[in-house]
């Protein structure tokens, strides 16, 4: 495998875990409401709870893809 293949392979990772990431959040912001009353039945947990557990799913998600996926692309595209 060489190193345009493996940049091409980084950054379709990135495009796609940026869309599920922005997918996730417009999600939650739109359906708001309905994710709370539903975890909270289904997993007992306050709503006040999955609130601060769902901003902090979607701001470690941001970080591993800033880490696993963007850094690594401009690194390739630098010695590429």
């Amino acid at each position: 495998m060489d190193i345009d293949k493996i940049t091409e392979l980084f950054k379709w990772m990135m495009i796609i875990n940026i869309g599920l990431l922005l997918f996730s959040t417009f999600a939650v912001i739109t359906m708001k409401s309905l994710m709370l009353k539903m975890h909270s039945k289904m997993f007992g947990v306050s709503e006040t709870q999955i609130s601060t557990i769902v901003y902090a799913y979607l701001g470690m998600y941001k970080v591993l893809i800033i880490v696993f996926n963007i850094v690594p692309f401009i690194a390739l595209l630098i010695i590429n």
